[in-house]
């Protein structure tokens, strides 16, 4: 695919792959006509899909539908050598880009079970080139349904954690501010984090705050990421005139809509308490845990009181 003019900005889009071969497949078919469409603007866009470790036929697949549909112009697939997590498989496409004589300009963070709307990155882009304190953008989504799932994040605290746990109506009004989910409106809004599924990332932000964190497996990465663009002073904007479908789920199951809720893998558990030592040490770790497990109980008994 030829640009019309040269270039005056590049894109890297990372997508990580675990066994989901098939669904990377819809997202780059997806990808199609914003790719057309912004290199009539000189914007250009390359696709690196990372495989970590699938142990399945994934890279066949994606890599027969590169060359199949004539994507090798701006898509590839590599394969990584191990399943390092969600962080690892995104540093494994970022960190050599930037190391590159000529980085790209932008990273966009998207996961392989979404499918991207039209003018999705476009109105990420534009968005950032307006505001030049914002240096992460996120989209809105959809799931499988078509139905809207318009929310993002504060970043979470103990109060956070008392609210989600006691489950008390005047308790939850009264920490309202402090609940982490948000829901949004219709207007661009600035927020604590947005979700790795699909965020648009400065080169600055990643020169500025580091890489992802490849201690997180899964979960609380993107959080913890958003975290340290903040410290150096980026801001961080929910932008929702981008949409992506998002099926979510399809690597680990935890989050399938419509499936019955499993339990939280014991990575989840360890992602969560990295991030609290992490940001607040582990005193404040212990009294979140404490306060949580309180409260989870008092709920329990209240549910069984009141049947």
């Amino acid at each position: 695919m030829t640009p019309s003019r040269p270039e005056t900005t590049r894109v890297r889009v990372v997508i990580v792959n675990f066994r989901t071969g098939q669904h990377v497949v819809a997202c780059l078919r997806s990808l199609v006509p914003e790719v057309a469409s912004l290199a009539g603007q000189g914007i250009g866009v390359e696709v690196v899909v990372v495989d970590n470790s699938s142990g399945d036929d994934s890279v066949a697949v994606v890599g027969g539908a590169i060359v199949r549909e004539g994507w090798a112009g701006w898509a590839q697939v590599v394969a990584a050598p191990l399943n390092g997590g969600f962080s690892y498989g995104n540093n494994y496409a970022v960190r050599p880009a930037l190391a590159s004589t000529r980085p790209p300009d932008y990273f966009w963070i998207l996961n392989p079970d979404t499918e991207v709307r039209p003018g999705a990155l476009r109105e990420l882009l534009a968005f950032l080139r307006l505001r030049p304190d914002a240096g992460i953008a996120g989209s809105s989504f959809e799931i499988a349904t078509g139905e809207l799932w318009p929310h993002a994040f504060r970043f979470p605290s103990i109060r956070s954690e008392i609210a989600s746990a006691l489950r008390l109506g005047f308790v939850g009004r009264l920490l309202q501010r402090h609940v982490v989910m948000m829901t949004m409106g219709d207007q661009p809004a600035r927020v604590d984090w947005i979700p790795g599924a699909s965020m648009l990332v400065r080169r600055e932000v990643f020169e500025q705050a580091g890489l992802m964190d490849e201690g997180y497996f899964l979960y609380f990465e993107e959080t913890d990421f958003c975290r340290a663009a903040a410290r150096e002073g980026w801001q961080c904007w929910y932008v929702p005139a981008s949409r992506v479908m998002h099926i979510a789920g399809q690597s680990t199951g935890v989050t399938t809509p419509g499936a019955a809720p499993r339990r939280r893998p014991a990575y989840w558990f360890e992602s969560r308490r990295r991030y609290w030592i992490k940001q607040h040490g582990w005193a404040y770790a212990a009294a979140t845990d404490l306060a949580w497990m309180t409260c989870f109980a008092v709920w329990q008994i209240r549910r069984i009181v009141q049947q």
